[in-house]
């Protein structure tokens, strides 16, 4: 019996001991994994090598000519092992280096570097950063020939770190459209956020090495993942528009001192954004592109007048009325149930025809037409709506589209002042770009298409996606309400609300938009204001909205703030545009001696202008690209201009355009004196091209 207790004792025992043993191991896995982490992988990175990432080079954003809008140009962080070098390379050649170093950053006296590496050396330390400034690759070029350097990686112990920075050719012309990217090399905002997947590529992976004292260094021993370029996108945005209404836009903000503003130009068969700018007031009272109003969320407002179109559109097909046909809008003041509703002019404007009521923008005609016809089952009106595309989202390229808000009759925020009040764009939302896409598909003979800001997707030269406008709508309204809502947009500018920016030399169609902005629940006495349109209205090419935010001042609607904007926009395009203009050939032409003033530029354009004008033209160089023009007896004759990228290009006599593309894609930056083609230019043709060295084209 005594023997079996023992056994069973020394069985307890060691399953005491095991248990012991088995809670310590745990506790002390526990205390390793969770409490001690951070110090045990240090310790690890300390001794050892560790695989890190290598940021793949990010795809560069194109405008529609192929103009860049947005790359990434390599620098070079600057790095050194100062144990490499032979002892005889090191002393013989250190003070050379020094005082390179010095010349160049500055920072430090040649003795103060060579103090610096010597000591380094002494210690046995692999792995010091020269300067925390990063240099460009033409000064890497040059670095790679100094002393100790010359000798390579291997023997001379230099490392040159590569680091891409986000480039904008233009500065920050289209900056919030084109995007920004974060330290990591990811899209923030804008086309680097939404095609943030095709442009970022695939990173790579390189070995480091811990150094001691911090830092990895980067070991290159073959076994390297490389890393693959991400893909380029090509832009419908044109340089040239975006610059027109960037500047235009400014000039009114300034002027209104208003809060924000929109300008998005289409064209109207292709639905393709040639230009899109929003600027905001700062706290400091500059402007600058903090956030896209012509798109997104916050720029989803109660448009006002503007969507009067819409209102008309829903009356015409629904009913038999003619624009003749004419109602009573009183002394200026209506009585909806419980609301008062005003027209903008003192008095009222009496009897008017359907017509006269969209012209001059009488909120009281149309919205006694809108309740007369669709008073009694307004879900009718809502229909019309619907079948206008105005419900459904764009699905714009772009992320972070507005979304339309139109009331229902089934809301329970319907009441009976909902109808008359939404007929002048009142108690419902859309973003300037939804208004846009309505009026253009008036311009583009009623077919409602998707707008597009991205064209093609490529790889080098290779598409490997392109984008074409999709059909939203094949038919918006009947043939009949078509007509008669382009005969009103335009009487718009020839007689009506817009009729300060008529002009005899091309015609506009469109219509003004004022509306009280909202705070608290209240509408106050600020003002949103815009004008929509396209032109020439003849022949549509483009459609435009601009869209003014609370202008200060005693100009406040809509005709009188954003209409001028679209008319300096349009004045200028439609000037730039010879294709916009009936010219027609001149006689004088074909006198000896007598021509247009064409000197040098793209052949094409040039070929096309030539002969639109009657002039005779002849190619010496038919493939070329850029020309210069020879003129004998009565002909122009174009010879080749020779653009080779390691020399500055000849650029005198060219359009402001053609000589900005030239220049900046051989990498050139670019200042303008004057107005007009290039008259001079500060480096001469020929001269060797030194990368980023500023040249200043006088225009004249």
């Amino acid at each position: 019996m005594k023997v079996k207790t023992d056994i069973l004792l020394r069985v307890r025992i060691a399953y005491l001991a095991v248990a012991l043993f088995t809670i310590a191991a745990v506790y002390r896995l526990v205390i390793i994994q969770y409490v001690e982490a951070e110090k045990w992988i240090g310790l690890g990175q300390n001794n050892g090598l560790k695989v890190m990432k290598i940021n793949a080079t990010r795809g560069n954003i194109y405008a529609d000519d192929g103009s860049l809008l947005a790359t990434s140009l390599p620098f070079y962080k600057v790095a050194f092992d100062p144990s490499l070098a032979a002892q005889d390379l090191f002393d013989s050649r250190i003070d050379s280096l020094s005082y390179l170093l010095s010349q160049y950053f500055k920072n430090l006296s040649s003795r103060q570097y060579k103090v610096k590496i010597t000591e380094q050396r002494k210690i046995g330390r692999r792995y010091m950063v020269i300067n925390q400034n990063l240099i460009d690759y033409q000064e890497k070029k040059k670095m790679e020939k100094w002393p100790i350097f010359r000798k390579g990686r291997l023997s001379g112990g230099i490392i040159f770190e590569k680091v891409e920075k986000r480039f904008l050719p233009f500065s920050q012309l289209g900056g919030r459209t084109i995007g920004t990217v974060n330290g990591e090399h990811k899209g923030l905002v804008g086309l680097e956020y939404s095609f943030n997947k095709e442009l970022s590529g695939r990173d790579g992976e390189a070995l480091y090495q811990k150094m001691v004292g911090g830092g990895w260094k980067p070991i290159y021993d073959g076994t390297e993942l490389r890393s693959i370029e991400g893909m380029d996108i090509q832009t419908t945005i044109n340089v040239n528009i975006q610059d027109i209404a960037e500047n235009a836009l400014l000039e009114a903000l300034e002027k209104n001192r208003a809060d924000y503003g929109s300008v998005v130009v289409m064209e109207v068969n292709t639905g393709q954004i040639k230009a899109i700018s929003n600027l905001s007031k700062n706290s400091v009272g500059a402007y600058y592109e903090s956030y896209n109003y012509a798109v997104g969320s916050q720029g989803s407002r109660e448009p006002g007048s503007t969507f009067k179109l819409a209102s008309m559109i829903a009356l015409l097909e629904d009913s038999q009325l003619q624009l003749s046909d004419s109602i009573d809008t009183g002394n200026g003041a209506f009585q909806f149930f419980n609301e008062t509703m005003r027209d903008h002019k003192i008095g009222g404007f009496g009897t008017l025809s359907i017509q006269e009521i969209f012209e001059k923008s009488s909120n009281i005609g149309i919205a006694k037409l809108i309740q007369n016809h669709f008073g009694k089952n307004p879900q009718e009106f809502i229909d019309q709506l619907r079948e206008m595309g105005l419900y459904e989202p764009l699905a714009f390229q772009m992320y972070g589209e507005g979304k339309s808000y139109i009331k229902s009759p089934k809301d329970s925020t319907w009441s009976g002042t909902s109808l008359p009040w939404m007929s002048h764009g009142y108690e419902l939302k859309m973003t300037p770009l939804h208004t846009l896409t309505l009026f253009n598909s008036v311009a583009n003979e009623g077919k409602m298409v998707q707008p597009i800001i991205v064209k093609y997707i490529k790889r080098a030269d290779k598409v490997i996606q392109q984008f074409e406008a999709k059909v939203l709508k094949e038919k918006i309204c009947s043939e009949s309400t078509l007509r008669d809502v382009k005969t009103m947009l335009k009487g718009v500018v020839e007689r009506g609300t817009a009729h300060n920016i008529y002009t005899p030399k091309y015609s506009i169609a469109g219509k003004t938009g004022t509306a009280k902005n909202v705070r608290n629940g209240l509408y106050t006495n600020e003002y949103y204001t815009s004008f929509v349109g396209y032109f020439p209205a003849d022949k549509p090419k483009y459609s435009c909205i601009v869209v003014i935010d609370k202008p200060k001042g005693y100009q406040i609607y809509g005709g009188d703030v954003s209409a001028p904007v679209f008319r300096k926009i349009a004045d200028k395009i439609y000037s730039n545009e010879i294709e916009l203009q009936d010219v027609e050939p001149i006689e004088d032409l074909n006198m000896v001696g007598i021509f247009p003033l064409i000197k040098s530029g793209n052949q094409r354009d040039l070929i096309h202008l030539s002969n639109k004008l009657g002039v005779s033209n002849h190619s010496e160089a038919p493939e070329a690209e850029w020309v210069k023009t020879q003129i004998i007896n009565n002909s122009v004759f174009w010879e080749e201009n020779d653009i080779k990228s390691q020399e500055v290009p000849n650029v005198l006599g060219m359009t402001l355009k053609d000589a900005y593309f030239v220049l900046e894609n051989v990498g050139l930056k670019v200042e303008i004196q004057g107005f007009g083609r290039v008259k001079t230019q500060s480096i001469a043709p020929k001269s060797k091209l030194i990368w980023n060295q500023k040249i200043i084209l006088e225009l004249g």
